[in-house]
């Protein structure tokens, strides 16, 4: 296990117990007990990764918070997005990731013929594979297990041929974590779905970095008022994690609700962008 894998295990038991316990109000030493380090040594970590003090996450991830902003940044995504004014990751999406979806015969064979490299990289949210073809990034999951991670990608593109190798396309999405994007390469995304998972996937990509929005929110963004159900299936499938933010779509009760690479994961992706904007 590497150290930062070894980090984000321990912020994630952290973060595991803020939401669980958000309202009691745990204090500094306590969730440093439940973690076994020291307060010091727990401040001083905590905040090295997600930029803030545990105490302000709490603020951040709390049911209250998720609440605060969908009342006040669900009604205009382009005017969250306009009113932050981030020149970095929070309008990445709006400007600069394009889709490609796959034709119906690469849909249909599974990838055959295509030429897939990927690689594995380390993130703030633990360990990725990341994939891509000629057109752009295919794929990209949290993973705690590579040999099981390839296996899924196989099974998404059967046919295909894999290279591990790491490429610009994967080197342009993965500075997302890390690079201010002022004038970011373009991100393109080659993706294998239906028209309607497109469709959602696209609309997730208008949500930005802070931004919060409902299942039932997307569903009328695409004329479908009555799908959110379907909605939130697509969204499950999303291939794509983090540069497709499907992380930012919680339930309208503001409870974060599931998440494909776990719910704590979600928590503390929601609660590190929330802390960037906060900064900003």
């Amino acid at each position: 296990m590497s150290q930062n894998d070894f980090n984000y295990n321990r912020i994630a038991e952290a973060i595991a117990y803020i939401k669980e316990n958000f309202k009691e109000q745990p204090t500094l030493e306590e969730i440093a007990e439940k973690v076994h380090i020291s307060p010091f040594h727990f401040q001083r970590l905590f905040t090295d990764w997600v930029g803030v003090s545990p105490k302000k996450f709490l603020q951040y991830t709390s049911l209250e918070y998720a609440k605060q902003v969908l009342k006040n940044r669900q009604t205009s995504l382009f005017d969250v997005a306009y009113q932050t004014g981030l020149s970095g990751t929070g309008r990445l999406h709006d400007l600069f990731v394009k889709i490609e979806g796959m034709t119906p015969g690469e849909y249909k064979n599974g990838g055959e013929q295509l030429s897939i490299n990927y690689s594995y990289a380390e993130t703030p949210f633990g360990r990725v594979l990341v994939a891509s073809t000629s057109k752009g990034i295919c794929h990209m999951a949290f993973i705690d297990n590579e040999e099981q991670a390839f296996k899924s990608l196989k099974q998404r593109f059967p046919n295909s041929i894999f290279n591990q190798v790491v490429d610009r396309i994967q080197q342009n999405a993965l500075f997302i974590f890390t690079k201010d994007w002022e004038k970011p390469d373009e991100i393109k995304l080659h993706l294998k779905g239906t028209d309607f998972q497109l469709k959602v996937w696209q609309t997730l990509l208008k949500i930005p970095l802070g931004g919060l929005t409902t299942y039932g929110s997307i569903a009328k963004q695409i004329d479908k008022p009555k799908a959110s159900r379907a909605v939130g299936t697509a969204i499950g499938n999303n291939p794509v994690a983090f540069l497709i933010p499907c992380h930012r779509v919680i339930q309208s009760s503001g409870d974060l609700g599931g998440y494909h690479w776990g719910n704590t994961r979600k928590t503390a992706i929601i609660g590190w962008e929330a802390a960037k904007v906060d900064a900003n």
